[in-house]
């Protein structure tokens, strides 16, 4: 499993583009994940699934209410991955109003997910390979704090949790 100081894997998440700009054709569109980080501050949670109770109730709506304290304390961008489609995690951020706060990002072949170790195996639960739930804070690419809860708690992973480790970096 990924740790502390180490540098995020090489890879790509995919993510659903509503409005065209920036080079970006409007849908699915591919992002490397080494140069999307680098040179910035990243705050990246993951999570089971896109409208699953808690990844919706709680985790994506605390990083949408800690947008403005996260970049306060230096945060360039958040991204929300989850082992799911790119259309999917586009419709989930609409219905979760983060357009412009949080980046929705798809796994869609738990290629990230496996890189990472931080994979969950809910095959029983009919839910097949997926995103542990955790958090991280990662600088020009390398992890500078991990938080990853245990299966099936909600307790380290918030953006309280992060937004505490992102002052503490700063301090």
């Amino acid at each position: 499993m990924i740790k502390v100081g180490d540098k995020l894997p090489v890879g790509k998440l995919q993510e659903f583009i509503e409005v065209e700009g920036n080079g970006c054709s409007i849908g699915p569109n591919s992002f490397d994940v080494a140069a999307l980080t680098a040179g910035k501050t990243i705050a990246i949670f993951g999570l089971p699934g896109a409208y699953t109770p808690t990844c919706s109730a709680k985790h994506v709506p605390g990083y949408v209410e800690k947008f403005d304290e996260l970049k306060k304390a230096g945060v360039n961008e958040i991204w929300c991955v989850s082992v799911n489609d790119a259309f999917v995690m586009g419709a989930w951020g609409r219905d979760q109003k983060t357009a412009g706060k949080v980046r929705m990002m798809a796994d869609g072949s738990a290629d990230f997910a496996k890189a990472t170790g931080l994979t969950l195996d809910l095959g029983a639960r009919g839910m097949g390979l997926r995103m542990q739930r955790f958090s991280m804070l990662v600088e020009d690419g390398v992890v500078k704090a991990l938080n990853v809860e245990a299966p099936g708690k909600f307790e380290v992973s918030d953006a309280g949790t992060l937004l505490a480790q992102a002052k503490q970096l700063r301090a």
